[in-house]
């Protein structure tokens, strides 16, 4: 069926949801989603505080490693923090239709969706070619600028897993346990730290309306149900 007669699912989940057991989600939607049994997703989540460390990481840049859990995932990148305040937002899409296989344009077509959402809170970002994410410009910080959006994938049977991570609100204090992303001398910021103080929900409405105008038309689904613990 052609992107165009489809809508993407577009799934919220409110608890924060324990690592594994998303990594078991995203996988099982994947196997369905490459067999043509269930239409892609967009998968708007939290998670509790922990680190995830890529194929790429570095014992180096766990600077304190047991301040939190450390996962080890098979998604693009280095090492990365989740937790509270931060907008994940999973992407179980066919990189093949959306991209036509070229993961570099993939990368790129995901960050004009995050920039597109900052545009429509009054953040200008921009991405970078030699460093996937979303930065934006911060004077009063060595490098003039600082990392808001971080993204990793995994490619299995033509579809994407993991996605997007967007600073609105999370404790940036957290982000000293490592190196983030591998990228040495680089900062982290928030729409917080930059004064924006949209809620949560302002900030999805932000990303679903650009998502929409890059990917075409969402359809919200129920959500599958975690524990208090974020274990479904």
């Amino acid at each position: 069926m052609p992107l165009s007669d489809r809508s993407i699912r577009l799934m919220h989940t409110t608890r924060p949801v324990a690592y594994p057991d998303a990594v078991g989600f995203m996988m099982r939607e994947v196997e369905l989603i490459a067999d043509g049994q269930a239409r892609e997703l967009l998968w708007f989540l939290e998670h509790p505080p922990l680190l995830t460390t890529g194929p790429r990481g570095r014992v180096e840049h766990l600077i304190e490693p047991e301040r939190f859990p450390v996962f080890e995932t098979d998604r693009g990148g280095e090492i990365t923090y989740h937790g509270p305040g931060q907008r994940i937002v999973y992407t179980l899409l066919d990189v093949r239709q959306r991209a036509g296989g070229d993961i570099r344009a993939f990368v790129r077509l995901l960050e004009r969706c995050v920039i597109g959402s900052l545009d429509r809170l009054g953040v200008v970002a921009s991405g970078d070619p030699a460093r996937p994410g979303v930065w934006v410009r911060r004077p009063d910080l060595p490098g003039g600028e600082a990392k808001i959006g971080a993204l990793g994938l995994k490619v299995r049977r033509g579809i994407s897993l993991h996605g997007i991570s967007l600073n609105v609100a999370p404790d940036l204090t957290h982000f000293a346990a490592i190196v983030a992303c591998g990228l040495e001398g680089s900062a982290v910021t928030s729409l917080a730290a930059l004064g924006q103080t949209a809620s949560l929900e302002t900030v999805d409405n932000a990303l679903i309306a650009s998502f929409e105008e890059w990917l075409g038309p969402l359809d919200p689904v129920a959500a599958v149900q975690f524990d208090r613990e974020g274990k479904r």
